[in-house]
């Protein structure tokens, strides 16, 4: 009885300690990835500037292209708002709506994620002129409620979403360049 107690013990010190470790692990999340396509950035745009375009180049269209899509607003437009629900583990449902658009250097999202896990970001396209070429920064902020946050630690981001946003750029800069 007295080991069950010396665990229960232990057990219950750790918990506390990572509890105490996270109020200090910080809430906020960010990841992008970045990639330089040979192309004006006025070309780039066209292929950024809308939920649509964006499915052109979407690693999660190409993961279940039979996806149930619903548009609602003018796409391109403020406001305009996309849902979708998919039974593959990596698209899951959620919605993605227009927030902000800088022609021809930004283009922003809300993302709400309902499966497979609830949560919500801060979606953006940054575009940057560079030569006759383009920078495009694909990425999001988020926030991660504390206990949860302590997962930062924990977690690598880049195992888990750096391949998509990869293969998302990397059709991108295909579709741009071949325009």
């Amino acid at each position: 009885m007295r080991i069950v107690k010396k665990i229960g013990i232990g057990l219950l010190v750790i918990i506390g300690l990572l509890l105490i470790v996270a109020l200090f692990v910080s809430n906020d999340f960010h990841y992008e990835k970045s990639i330089t396509i040979n192309k004006p950035i006025e070309e780039v745009w066209e292929n950024t500037k809308s939920l649509k375009a964006i499915d052109t180049w979407s690693p999660w269209m190409e993961y279940d292209p039979n996806m149930k899509k619903e548009l609602s607003g003018t796409d391109g437009t403020i406001g305009a708002k996309v849902t979708w629900e998919s039974d593959h583990e990596k698209v899951g449902k959620g919605s993605q709506t227009i927030t902000k658009i800088d022609k021809p250097n930004l283009f922003a999202t809300d993302l709400k994620f309902y499966t497979p896990y609830e949560s919500e970001a801060k979606g953006f396209i940054e575009l940057k002129p560079e030569g006759n070429n383009t920078i495009v920064t694909w990425g999001f902020d988020s926030e991660m409620p504390y206990p949860f946050n302590l997962m930062q630690l924990f977690m690598d981001i880049e195992e888990a979403i750096g391949e998509d946003f990869d293969l998302g750029l990397t059709k991108l800069k295909q579709l741009s360049e071949n325009q």
